[in-house]
């Protein structure tokens, strides 16, 4: 067993303990600053839950209407000619909405092609090297209050672009 396995496992009861003793130590009345956060933790769910419900509709309504699969059909002949592989295009869409959809798309690559294969290593890069721009911009801002953008969304779009573009080079070596 490494140091590192052995450290873990008493890294969580260690915080825990540390909380508790700097509570008492400082005289803070730790359930009733735990009951206080979760009554502000409430709050904050009752805030974005329509929002996320309304982004998992739409995740669920672009991968079943078949949006996705008309969006990659007409992209696919300019990303085949590069030689980049039509089938992790979905994958890059779906990752900007949601996680676990992306994740789905995954194993499913997994399952076909296999985890080893230049479409299973090309998705991992993909999917680790991206983010969840459209659900983290709208529970973000919309728990917060902002309207205005600005260079959020094209700066995450360049960055998404920016991790595709390293995984099929990484990848192509």
């Amino acid at each position: 067993m490494s140091v590192f396995q052995y450290i873990s496992g008493y890294i969580m009861p260690l915080m825990i303990l540390y909380i508790v003793v700097s509570g008492i130590v400082h005289k803070v009345k730790i359930y009733d600053e735990f009951v206080s956060g979760a009554k502000e933790a409430l709050g904050v769910v009752r805030n974005i839950c329509p929002v996320l419900v309304g982004l998992l509709v739409a995740t669920g309504l672009l991968r079943k209407s078949g949006f996705l699969e008309m969006l990659v059909s007409l992209v696919a002949p300019l990303f085949e000619y590069i030689g980049f592989p039509e089938e992790v295009l979905p994958l890059i869409v779906i990752k900007m909405f949601s996680s676990s959809a992306a994740t789905g798309l995954l194993v499913d690559l997994y399952k076909e092609f296999g985890t080893d294969s230049y479409i299973g290593m090309m998705s991992s890069i993909c999917l680790a090297s991206s983010e969840t721009i459209f659900y983290t911009m709208t529970i973000y801002y919309s728990y917060v209050g902002i309207s205005k953008t600005r260079w959020t969304l094209p700066g995450a779009l360049l960055s998404t672009l920016t991790g595709t573009v390293a995984a099929w080079l990484v990848c192509g070596m």
